[in-house]
């Protein structure tokens, strides 16, 4: 009989006469993890519900892969508390093994292993809960039930570790880049599958560098940074956050002086050919720079007035900690002397 993916809710109220809110299927609360003298994870705080997908996003080395392998109780934690379907991962991992899939980037499938196999192997550890044929038929596979890990392409090879991680109809997901290395109609293939276990009542937390994925998967996102939580909400609550500005695409190398001088505000090239207007998307102030463009020849390309993609954010914050830090660094070699001494202040 298939597992149900339901999240314990707290008990009910009986001085108050009421049901109580649910509990979070993932709660992360101070958590702090090092490594020696490396703080990797320090004291961050966030939640994931039951029949949504949250994303943790951050740069490489933010502390998102030693977070998660804390949740999924294969690494021990150094302060905090971490509790998943209301389980201490570590304390009573047995227990949770059996309510959660992992799913891994780079697989964790003997090589020479056949799909077809695999998909049994990993059914056969979870009582068979599923059907090895219904998972491979679920993630596009049918057809290469006969080929091996090795055979297999690198976007293939990715929705085989999904198939293989909801082999136990799990309660909680852990997605590993869960659309690295896949095609176009594969990643449409992998969010409808994603999906559709939140849609059942289970928590998905997934980690990814594809922001546009985050963007169009997630229902929560938290971000972090050094370690710490810089931002969470939904997607749209962030693209709302930040500078009020214009964004728009047009040719590379426009004269931002002269543009800036006609809508009496800032204007900077951000990358080649995207330019942003530092000043609030009034129909006005659209309605100047379609104008200046209108006289010089130029086409615009896309506008954004008021709302950032989900990319802005991420890169918004993460620099602006990047900045900070490097800021903090200059302030204290400054204030050292050539020879590692601490400089008196005259």
């Amino acid at each position: 009989m298939a597992a149900r993916c339901v999240v314990p809710r707290r008990g009910h109220d009986d001085r108050r006469g009421v049901a109580s809110a649910p509990v979070a299927a993932v709660e992360v609360d101070e958590l702090v993890v090092r490594y020696g003298d490396l703080t990797a994870v320090r004291g961050t705080s966030w939640q994931a519900q039951a029949g949504a997908v949250t994303a943790l996003l951050g740069p490489n080395g933010a502390g998102k892969t030693s977070t998660v392998e804390v949740l999924e109780g294969y690494r021990p934690l150094a302060g905090g508390r971490v509790r998943v379907l209301g389980l201490d991962p570590a304390g009573q991992h047995g227990e949770l093994v059996r309510r959660m899939g992992v799913m891994l980037q780079r697989g964790g499938v003997y090589p020479t292993m056949r799909a077809g196999e695999a998909a049994e192997l990993f059914c056969a550890y979870h009582g068979n809960v599923r059907r090895p044929a219904e998972l491979l038929t679920l993630v596009g596979l049918t057809d290469r039930a006969g080929s091996t890990w090795r055979q297999l392409s690198g976007g293939e090879q990715q929705r085989l570790s999904l198939a293989l991680a909801l082999a136990g109809d799990p309660a909680v997901a852990f997605l590993d880049e869960p659309t690295a290395s896949v095609d176009v109609a594969g990643r449409q293939l992998v969010r409808t599958v994603i999906r559709q276990l939140a849609d059942r009542g289970a928590c998905v937390v997934l980690t990814t560098h594809e922001l546009d994925e985050a963007e169009r998967l997630a229902d929560h996102v938290v971000i972090v940074d050094h370690g710490e939580v810089v931002a969470a909400g939904s997607p749209d609550e962030l693209r709302r956050t930040g500078p009020a500005e214009i964004r728009f695409g047009a040719a590379a190398g426009l004269d931002t002086a002269a543009l800036a001088g006609r809508v009496g505000a800032p204007v900077r090239e951000a990358t080649p050919g995207e330019y942003v207007v530092a000043t609030e998307g009034t129909p006005a102030a659209v309605a100047v720079l379609a104008a200046w463009l209108a006289e010089h020849d130029l086409a615009l390309g896309d506008l954004r007035a008021g709302r950032q993609r989900l990319e802005d954010v991420f890169l918004r914050l993460t620099s602006e900690r990047s900045a900070a830090t490097i800021d903090e660094a200059d302030e204290a070699a400054a204030a050292t002397g050539p020879r590692g001494g601490r400089r008196g202040r005259r």
